[in-house]
């Protein structure tokens, strides 16, 4: 795997707030060897450690774009909503940011099933197909078509289960991390010191509450991925 220095700045990461933990109190002991110390009864992340894995994870994504590998990003929690979606597309990933539909990946024939019904609806409101019908019966179908756009807008060019998975909260996208557990999915999760760093591939320890701690990880790693996206086109074209 070709590894590279991806100028990762641990007081730029002290400036996005990555090395602020949960209290004390609610942490997990397989967290110990990624917290630097206690302070005012709140754990802080050893952001050396940060660093490390997160220079790990580019190396990652990096080395999988240039292949021409797929992303999916997830993050649901409402106050980062936004910026999944912002990185993902800016990086051409897929993303899920509103709710982990369950079997999302691990009864993926279903979901092919769903995204199939969603590009039938849109090009029926994209040619003018629902003013052809009664009203009560487009008014049902504009409905379900604003569903799947919300639930499945961010992965409606996904044909296939994606080859690395990003998630931003461990807790939150439990689900999700059991799907990439059973189907072999490799991950990278941004983990608190609250979390379980072995349910991941490459755990990232930092803050997973804050907006600009989640901004400034998913910068890092979607820089990566555009760099090995480059590298792929290029070689495509010679």
């Amino acid at each position: 795997m070709q590894q590279k220095n991806w100028n990762i700045n641990l007081e730029e990461m002290m400036e996005a707030g990555l090395h602020f933990g949960h209290r004390t109190q609610k942490w997990n002991p397989k967290m110990l060897p990624y917290i630097f110390m206690e302070r005012k009864g709140v754990h802080i992340p050893n952001l050396t450690q940060t660093a490390r894995f997160l220079s790990e994870a580019c190396d990652l994504v990096f080395n999988a774009a240039n292949e021409g590998k797929q992303f999916l990003i997830v993050g649901t929690k409402y106050q980062v909503s936004d910026l999944i979606a912002s990185a993902a597309i800016k990086a051409r990933c897929h993303y899920v940011n509103q709710k982990w539909l369950g079997g999302m990946l691990t009864n993926w024939s279903t979901i092919e099933t769903r995204l199939q019904r969603f590009q039938d609806l849109e090009n029926k409101a994209n040619t003018g197909g629902f003013n052809r019908l009664p009203k009560r019966e487009a008014a049902i179908l504009k409905r379900q078509l604003s569903q799947l756009q919300k639930y499945l807008g961010g992965i409606k060019y996904m044909i296939d289960p994606p080859d690395i998975v990003i998630i931003t909260d461990q807790h939150k996208e439990s689900t999700a991390i059991k799907e990439c557990l059973n189907l072999g999915i490799p991950t990278i999760c941004v983990v608190d010191t609250d979390c379980d760093p072995d349910l991941t591939d490459i755990p990232i320890p930092a803050n997973d509450d804050a907006r600009s701690s989640i901004r400034w990880i998913l910068n890092a790693l979607t820089f990566a991925i555009r760099e090995g996206q480059s590298n792929y086109m290029l070689s495509k074209d010679s």
